[in-house]
């Protein structure tokens, strides 16, 4: 009788402390696992290795293949920066006699014409460049951001006559991508090459 409640006994203890230990792995691994963890996106099926185009704004990357609408977005961005450039022009009209209401003078008629002008043209030739070319001096750009909003009208204009040759960036970022999928190539036939060329290790 001792014996069976000595077991019994035994068999209780070793159930509860099996019982807190599991308790115990279940606390722990739920405590491992935090809560709102966001999981990394799965990669999109069919992409091809290697690098993969930027895109453009308006454009996405339908300018790699020219489809997915790619023409209907380059009309829509001709005739959407063509109908800004004259929409700014009449308001700054308005505003202009806004100040001839005003008898502020010609003179200052003047000089808000020549800034606009001056701003207008800087702004276009720097969007412009921008199309072909990366900015060199980034400091320079931001600080001529303010120059460049001023003249806005120049950078629609930029846009309009672009759009009729190709997507706004499309010849400086299909350089800068096709030179990436070369470089990418050209490794990739590097490592793999023809496995009987590899030196094989000496035997000892």
């Amino acid at each position: 009788m001792s014996e069976n409640s000595e077991n019994s006994g035994n068999s209780g203890n070793s159930e509860n402390s099996g019982n807190s230990g599991n308790s115990g792995n279940s606390e722990n691994s739920d405590d491992t696992e935090a809560p709102g963890t966001p999981t990394p996106p799965a990669a999109p099926p069919g992409t091809p290795p290697g690098p993969q185009p930027e895109p453009i704004r308006f454009f996405g990357t339908t300018w790699v293949d020219h489809d997915g609408g790619y023409g209907l977005r380059r009309a829509g961005v001709a005739i959407g920066s063509l109908a800004a450039a004259v929409a700014a022009c009449f308001v700054l009209r308005f505003a202009f006699q806004g100040l001839e209401i005003a008898e502020v003078g010609s003179l200052v008629g003047m000089l808000v014409i020549a800034m606009f002008a001056i701003c207008s043209a800087v702004a276009f030739r720097k969007t412009w460049e921008g199309f072909g070319s990366r900015p060199k001096d980034p400091a320079r750009e931001d600080a001529l951001r303010g120059l460049k909003s001023i003249g806005f009208i120049g950078s629609l204009l930029a846009y309009f006559f672009r759009s009729l040759i190709e997507a706004p960036g499309e010849k400086l970022r299909r350089t800068e991508y096709e030179s990436a999928r070369a470089q990418f190539e050209k490794r990739r036939s590097t490592r793999t090459g023809n496995p009987a060329a590899r030196k094989r290790p000496k035997r000892r």
